[in-house]
């Protein structure tokens, strides 16, 4: 098939089963972890009313995952990605299960008890993601030709926008309706699922110099030398890491959904899907007309919009404007996630990308759960809306120094 024949199919990557399979099994994962994560922070934030407790969340997962995300990248590179996935994904279902206990009134557990037991399980499953996404990131690239890598990052990022706008939306609502102890049951459903699906991909074989035995702490410098010296790959993951770190307001919505807007679980269900509605609107715009032209303009561009999305939400009484503003901070992230994606897999070699995928990671993990921690810190401090204007205000500044530092991307092509 020919270079012009592939870019007249947007929907190449879909004759490929195994990647089907596998974007399935990624989009049922955030959904479940995104589900789980809505219904533990409202119901920690109505029994502490404390931000500082949901960004604690986020630093409880975020502190785990960094401390091994290294490790798991080097492992990936060695052993089974299927058999990794499966063994954490394991671990994961077993924690949650432990969050349904925990968080049982029926258990009459004290609210120390159940604070130590949520949050010693959100580092189980912080622990547990160290070793499942690398291996996740990695096994992706061999399940599709190189040629159909834009598009597959395409319908790999529709597929897990999908599944994070139904977490977050049916979580507010399952918890309004069903209960708390009922939604987390789902959770743990979906995992079954993605074990699943996994199940149904064949793990590619090793490369044979992987096979060698290699000093660990070499092969972890050894990702990390070559995240550092490739500017593009340092640069795009650095954007994510400061914007969400400053700009995110996930973290935040429990506040703004009770004393803020007053709109409850089921408000609260709707502005955390907000943003993944905006996402996968442009996702389906961009399989036909993907944003490579020019790319490294438009991933700036986008995290500008980003930025002044993210103001017109911090200062929104609104529940409609602010849901119109979370939607465009959405749209807005998901072009620059498919530029950065498209990136990482064209840019990395074969035999590093565990590495490089868990360096990347890390910079996400930061971005999100630490950046959760900075949010919860800085409302603390400052007062919710203060540091959310601060976030979308620090966004816009780090997007100016790197438009200016970066001037020779702007001729990249892809």
């Amino acid at each position: 098939m020919t270079d012009s024949s592939l870019k007249q199919s947007p929907y190449e990557a879909l004759k490929y089963p195994q990647f089907v399979a596998f974007i399935f099994a990624n989009s049922f994962v955030t959904m479940a972890l995104l589900m789980q994560e809505v219904i533990i922070g409202y119901s920690i934030y109505k029994i502490t009313h404390d931000p500082l407790a949901l960004g604690l969340i986020g630093l409880a997962e975020a502190l785990p995952y960094i401390s091994l995300a290294l490790f798991g990248g080097h492992f990936a590179d060695r052993r089974n990605k299927k058999t990794i996935m499966q063994v954490s994904l394991a671990f994961i279902t077993v924690g949650s299960i432990v969050l349904i206990w925990a968080t049982n009134p029926g258990n009459h557990l004290s609210q120390t008890q159940v604070l130590t037991i949520v949050y010693g399980v959100i580092m189980l499953i912080g622990f547990s993601r160290g070793f499942y996404s690398p291996a996740s990131s990695s096994l992706n690239p061999f399940l599709i030709p190189k040629e159909v890598f834009a598009n597959a990052a395409t319908w790999q990022s529709s597929l897990w926008q999908a599944g994070a706008i139904l977490g977050p939306g049916f979580a507010g609502f399952l918890y309004a309706y069903l209960g708390l102890t009922h939604s987390l049951w789902c959770v743990v459903g979906l995992f079954c699922v993605v074990m699943m699906l996994i199940s149904t991909i064949t793990a590619p074989p090793i490369p044979a110099q992987n096979e060698q035995k290699v000093n660990i702490f070499y092969s972890l410098r050894e990702g990390i030398v070559y995240v550092f010296k490739t500017k593009v790959i340092l640069y795009a993951i650095s954007l994510d890491l400061f914007s969400v770190l400053f700009g995110g307001v996930i973290a935040l919505l429990p506040v703004y959904s009770e004393d803020i807007l007053h709109v409850g679980a089921e408000g609260l269900g709707i502005l955390r899907a907000a943003p993944s509605i905006g996402a996968v609107l442009s996702m389906i715009v961009m399989v036909y007309y993907p944003p490579l032209n020019q790319a490294w303009r438009n991933l700036l561009l986008a995290i500008a919009g980003f930025g002044i999305a993210t103001l017109v939400f911090a200062i929104s009484t609104n529940i409609w404007l602010s849901v119109v503003a979370l939607f465009f901070t959405g749209v807005f992230d998901s072009v620059s996630v498919i530029i950065r994606q498209t990136i990482l897999r064209y840019f990395t070699p074969d035999e590093m990308r565990g590495r490089v995928s868990s360096v990347n990671g890390i910079f996400v993990s930061s971005s999100n759960e630490l950046g959760a921690f900075e949010s919860g810190l800085m409302a603390k401090l400052l007062g919710t809306v203060p540091s959310v204007i601060f976030g979308g205000a620090m966004t816009m500044i780090i997007v100016t120094i790197v438009w200016f530092r970066s001037k020779e991307l702007f001729k990249m092509k892809i």
